[in-house]
């Protein structure tokens, strides 16, 4: 096989794969008999029936369409090998010869990976910045959770509604005098100052009491989810039902054995201290690591190619997609609600998705130039850890990444994560004493899971 490669541009290049003639009419034979194997044909038994009955059963442009995609598939995979080639996009194929006995002859235009070119990723210098916790943090910490514990009850006759009240109402929209959909609503509990409602519509409702009524007049924004209501006046008929307001526990040590079965409002606090300075330790080793990494990135250069960027901000249009499909929600009413468009979103995720294929290059990059190896151990603790992300048998897991061909992204996956771990390894903490340098303690980086 003769493979010629001819640059494009700087992120194209086309193959000129010339298979001989032997090779072309070999490839040819295990086409048609796979493909044999495919099929029943009566009279023959599978795998036995000559190319000319193939042909005249399924069409020879289908018994040629085959052949090819055999030919092109394996001498295609073989000049990528040979020229070291890894692509990122589709290939665009070209044939240019495929007589019977002669050379098979074709072009494939693709989009390579592009070459890194690191700086400097050792012994990078960061500061990891940890908090103290304080007195004023633990009380605002038991104020939420006397707010979470707080309980709703109904205010005295005659109380009048005000921010925080909750309006528990009956109403009626009409725009026009005429009903719209979703304008009705009946024992509906409205916090005053949520601005859940139209704005307007919840300052209107501030000095009511229980079984007043009152028309609201309201106008729908402008930019209003839904198009025929935007920017249209409507009259609500309300009527207060009731209204409760929240009440909260005092804080003493009965709130904290109701809480968290502790014995003293002390104990409780010390607990609230720990899990703070918990989350500090977290947050400032995170921070140090995406600093570390971040000047790693930085340092490299690197001419990302557009149909990278690309996919990833499809991928994660995708992801999102699949998210808000949990919560019985679709990404076209999302956009909807939001008042925005496919083109806007993927505008948003386009810097985003930037950085992080820029991320996964250098990453990469790093464990070629480190010759960090992924070992079968490494896969299966990842497969693990999938597995447990997921509530899924390890077994499952890996049967849909074998099924699905993602194997090659789960061990590019994992290099990515033990090339993150290596540069945070020999990462140095500017704040950390001289003892603690010489032998840094950073914790296992979080990167990106595969596609699986």
């Amino acid at each position: 096989m003769n493979v010629t490669v001819n640059e494009v541009d700087q992120h194209q290049v086309t193959l000129h794969i010339e298979l001989p003639a032997a090779e072309a009419k070999k490839g040819a034979a295990a086409a048609v008999k796979n493909l044999a194997n495919k099929v029943n044909i009566p009279g023959f038994r599978k795998g036995k029936a000559p190319r000319m009955i193939l042909e005249s059963y399924l069409g020879k442009d289908a018994v040629k369409e085959e052949i090819n995609d055999v030919l092109i598939n394996k001498a295609y995979n073989d000049a990528l090998n040979e020229k070291d080639i890894t692509p990122v996009s589709d290939p665009e194929v070209k044939i240019i010869s495929e007589e019977k006995g002669q050379d098979f002859v074709f072009e494939i235009t693709v989009t390579k990976k592009p070459e890194v070119k690191l700086g400097e990723y050792k012994g990078i210098q960061a500061a990891k910045e940890e908090a103290e916790v304080t007195d004023e943090q633990v009380a605002e910490e038991l104020a939420k959770m006397q707010k979470s514990h707080s309980k709703l009850v109904v205010a005295p006759e005659g109380t009048e509604i005000a921010d925080e009240d909750f309006a528990i109402i009956d109403f009626k929209g009409t725009v026009d005098g005429e009903a719209f959909e979703g304008g009705e609503g009946k024992s509906y509990p409205l916090q005053i100052g949520s601005g859940s409602f139209i704005p307007g519509f919840e300052d209107q409702l501030k000095g009511l009491q229980a079984g007043d009524q009152k028309d609201v007049k309201v106008t729908f924004p402008e930019d209003y989810f839904e198009a025929k209501l935007a920017g249209k006046e409507a009259v609500f008929a309300v009527t207060i039902n009731d209204v409760k307001r929240s009440e909260v526990p005092a804080i003493d040590d009965e709130f904290a054995k109701e809480v968290g079965k502790f014995d003293s409002l002390d104990a409780l606090k010390e607990d609230i201290k720990k899990r703070l300075a918990s989350q500090a330790h977290f947050q400032a080793v995170e921070k140090f690591n995406n600093d570390v990494l971040k000047t790693v990135v930085d340092n490299a250069e690197v001419d990302i190619p557009a149909v990278m960027v690309d996919t990833k901000v499809d991928q994660m249009v995708d992801e999102m997609s699949m998210r808000l499909e949990t919560q019985n929600l679709s990404l076209e009413d999302y956009l909807k609600y939001t008042n925005s468009d496919m083109d806007k979103l993927k505008e948003q995720y386009r810097q985003p998705a930037t950085d992080n294929v820029k991320m996964d290059l250098v990453l990469e990059a790093i464990a070629k130039a480190e010759n960090i190896q992924v070992q079968d151990m490494d896969l299966q603790a990842e497969i693990f850890t999938m597995a447990q992300n997921f509530g899924a048998d390890p077994k499952e897991v890996y049967n849909i990444i074998v099924k699905e061909r993602r194997v090659p992204m789960l061990i590019q996956s994992v290099g990515r994560k033990k090339a993150a771990s290596f540069v945070l390894q020999n990462a140095v903490d500017t704040n950390a004493k001289a003892e603690e340098t010489a032998e840094p303690q950073v914790e296992e980086v979080k990167a990106e899971e595969p596609e699986a």
